[in-house]
Order: structure tokens, then C-alpha cells, then sequence
């Protein structure tokens, strides 16, 4: 072990030493005794690290203080947490940012209100059962892929980086098995051969010498060198009319993710594990934030959407579904920086 991880692992070791035995209690109650804007949010992998921004809102009280009360309604995939919403039984969805092309391609008018990261945040490894070892991009061709599901940020970052080794997605077989730690099992048990998923799952794997990386959109770095460029993350969306019928319950929302994007900004390790829930933890506390480390980089600063990101999404996405014919939407019109931009003046300033 070089001298870098052992300082790395004692920093963690040592956090975890001097975490209290007691956490911080979920907001359940409002401050001023008003009634609560109450939304209901659809989600996938709610316990990952993908979605710490709205963990952290919600536990130490910032979604309270904007006087909104959130209905979880966590689901295996975003794709899944997709179709609530558009069934109606679901206001917002909190999901990767390539969801707003495909309803836009659609004729469907959803928007991004608030940013919670700059990248995709999710990896994808080969297993390392049976000795694989995984030299090229080509030793994937014909093996089975789990992702989260179809049409979810796994399946759209496997999807690129197959493009970028020359293959496409027929050469493998996407096999969905979800995002919660039941992941694990279908990799260890040979129902798939390598997996594209969120951390801590993926982050854990690695540290077990599970899967071997193969590419990675979770730091600025890796996702510029996988996507040609940056890109935008996970954020809140909902569709035009929910904006109109509902601004106070939008900005209420983007107020909390904005206050959890600044504590962030200068939280310590003993206090992500004081705030963020046990069961959270893959039962490995160093594990979890070694994980969260990686990350930390990737959550958003302000919650703005970059225009000039979204735009170098949409070219890679496009080039991903051109097979279905020429396709063309408006990439400005799949957000809006209005609530971010009160929340940043409100909470930032």
C-alpha cells in the first residue's frame, strides 16, 4: 500500500473513530407551524450516493426550513421512476439529465429546475469470477451487461462507452437487474458478466476486487475523457405545468437541494456519517465515504444548469440514437436556471 491510500485509509479510519454514536433525526415537522407543500418524488437507487444532495436536504431539516414535505417513492431504475410521472403518480422526478432528450423527443415539455451533479456518477466493471482479464474494450463482445434498466444513465453511459471501444449495443446482451445491493449478487453469481451502476455498490466492488473498472463518468476527469466533454448530472425535473400550477413547491425543492449543495461544499467526513443514514452504508463505514470521496468533486456547487453542457450532451446522446433516424430537439429548452438562480442568490450570496 502506497504512502497516499495509507494517509487516505487513516483519514477515513479516523472519521470513523470519531463519529457520535448519535444521527440526526429526519425532518418530520414544519418551523412556523404552516402547512407543508407536500410533492411526490420518484427515484432510483434513493440509498446511493447519487442521491446525497436530497438525503442531506431532507436530514438536516433544509426541505423543513423551505416548508416542503417530499412523498419518497423510491424505484429499482430511473427509467421506472420516469414512468410514475408520466402516469401521473408522481410530481418530480429526481434522475439522470438524459432523460430530458428522450421527453423531449417526445413532445413532452419537462425541465431541469435544479442541478445536484456534474456528472453521471456511475462506473462500469468487468467481473473478475473465473479470472477475466478484461485487457481491451473488444473482451465485452457477447458478454452480459447489468444495468439498471433500459433507458436509465447505466444503459446510456454503457452505451458510450461501448461506442468509444468501436462497438455498439448489440454487441453485448444489457441484462436489467436494478440499483439496489442486490446488484452484487447477480455479479458474484455469474447472472452477469460485468455491471454499469451507481456507488457505494460499485465503489465496494472494487474494493473487494470484484470487477476490475473499465470506464468511469464519476470525476470531472473521467466523465471529459469518456463523453468528450462535460456533461451535466443528476437533478430534479418535472414537466411545464407543474411549474406553472406549483412555482412555490419547485422553489421550495430548490431551495433544499441548494442548502445541501453549500454544506457539502465544506462538510467533513464525520460529518457525512453523523448526517447520512446507517443503512445507507453497505455496512462498511470507511468503505462508504472512501466512496463519497471520489465523489465529492462531482456534486454540483450552486445548482445551476450549464447551457453549454447540455448542449455537449445532447451531441453525444444524439450520435447514441441516430440509428432511429434523424432526430432534433432544443437542448435549452430542457431546463431552467429560474428557482436555482433565487435559491443561489437566496442561500449562496
Amino acid at each position: 500500500m502506497n504512502s497516499a491510500h495509507a494517509s487516505r485509509r487513516s483519514l477515513l479510519l479516523a472519521a470513523v473513530g470519531s463519529l457520535a454514536a448519535a444521527h440526526a433525526p429526519s425532518a418530520r415537522s414544519s418551523d412556523a407551524g404552516r402547512p407543508f407543500l407536500r410533492v411526490r418524488l420518484a427515484l432510483a437507487a434513493s440509498q446511493s450516493l447519487y442521491h446525497l444532495p436530497l438525503t442531506l436536504a431532507d436530514r438536516l431539516g433544509f426541505f423543513r426550513q423551505s416548508g416542503v414535505q417530499l412523498e419518497w417513492l423510491p424505484q429499482e431504475s430511473g427509467a421506472k421512476a420516469l414512468r410514475m410521472a408520466l402516469a401521473g403518480q408522481a410530481d418530480v422526478v429526481a434522475g439522470a439529465y438524459e432523460h430530458l432528450f428522450g421527453l423531449h423527443l417526445k413532445g413532452l415539455n419537462y425541465q431541469s429546475f435544479v442541478q445536484m451533479s456534474r456528472t453521471p456518477q456511475v462506473s462500469l466493471g468487468g467481473s473478475t469470477r473465473g479470472g477475466m482479464a478484461w485487457r481491451s474494450g473488444a473482451d465485452i463482445r457477447g458478454a452480459r451487461l447489468g444495468i439498471s434498466a433500459l433507458d436509465s444513465t447505466t444503459h446510456w453511459t454503457a452505451c458510450q462507452w461501448l461506442f468509444r471501444q468501436g462497438l455498439t449495443g448489440e454487441d453485448v446482451v444489457f441484462v436489467p437487474v436494478g440499483s439496489s445491493q442486490g446488484v452484487m449478487e447477480a455479479l458474484r453469481s455469474g447472472s452477469i458478466d460485468a455491471l454499469c451502476n451507481p456507488d457505494p455498490v460499485m465503489h465496494w466492488l472494487e474494493q473487494k476486487n470484484d470487477i476490475r473498472l473499465l470506464g468511469d463518468a464519476r470525476t470531472l476527469q473521467g466523465t471529459r475523457q469518456l463523453m468528450g466533454g462535460s456533461v451535466p448530472g443528476a437533478s430534479l425535473f418535472a414537466h411545464a405545468d407543474f411549474f406553472q400550477q406549483h412555482p412555490d413547491r419547485v422553489q421550495a425543492l430548490s431551495d433544499g437541494v441548494v442548502q445541501a449543495l453549500k454544506w457539502l461544499q465544506t462538510a467533513g467526513l464525520t460529518d457525512i456519517l453523523r448526517t447520512v443514514p446507517a443503512s445507507h452504508w453497505m455496512g462498511d463505514r470507511a468503505m462508504y465515504l472512501g466512496a463519497f470521496e471520489k465523489l465529492r468533486e462531482s456534486y454540483a456547487v450552486n445548482g445551476l444548469v450549464r447551457s453549454e453542457d447540455v448542449t455537449h450532451a445532447w451531441r453525444v446522446h444524439a450520435k447514441l440514437i441516430s440509428a432511429f433516424g434523424p432526430k432534433q430537439i432544443l437542448p435549452e429548452r430542457t431546463f431552467t436556471n429560474i428557482f436555482a438562480q433565487r435559491s443561489a442568490n437566496r442561500w449562496l450570496s
